[in-house]
């Protein structure tokens, strides 16, 4: 499992030009899920991330997770993070999960996040065509690859 996490001023998605939903600060996570995920990885993964100290304290340090910020949480699929460009010019998606596997584990995901979390979660439509505008504060972007973790 794969997730791109950006710390944001705020974030949107859109569907058919209409909005699905938004958030105030925090993080979006960007969620790429390959057919070797499972639930454990999911739940390990929403814990690593809502523990994450990638928010500034008083000091201007990052020691602060989502959850000390009082900020907000929005969660995007995006199997494009298990894109293979090795060969060609044409990314190859052949290691991300099949549909209904990864949309099993992105909804897990989600109930996760909401289990560890105690503010707002939002997400986007698993498989639909989504228009996602943030602002990008720091900038700060983590990546977080479950199979380089050992978890």
């Amino acid at each position: 499992m794969r997730a791109l996490i950006q710390r944001i001023l705020n974030s949107e998605v859109r569907i058919d030009g209409k909005i699905h939903s938004e958030t105030a600060a925090g993080l979006l996570i960007f969620l790429g899920i390959s057919p070797r995920d499972t639930e454990s990885q999911a739940g390990y993964l929403a814990r690593k991330i809502t523990a994450l100290r990638v928010f500034e304290d008083a000091k201007g340090k990052m020691n602060l997770s989502v959850t000390d910020a009082e900020g907000e949480i929005m969660v995007v699929s995006q199997f494009t993070l298990y894109a293979d460009t090795a060969k060609g010019n044409r990314p190859s998606f052949t290691s991300a999960a099949d549909p209904v596997h990864a949309e099993k584990i992105y909804h897990y995901f989600i109930r996760q996040i909401a289990n560890n979390f105690s503010g707002r979660v939002a997400s986007g439509v698993f498989g639909a065509d989504m228009k996602v505008s943030l602002v990008n504060d720091g900038p700060v972007t983590i990546f977080i690859d479950t199979d380089s973790t050992g978890d």
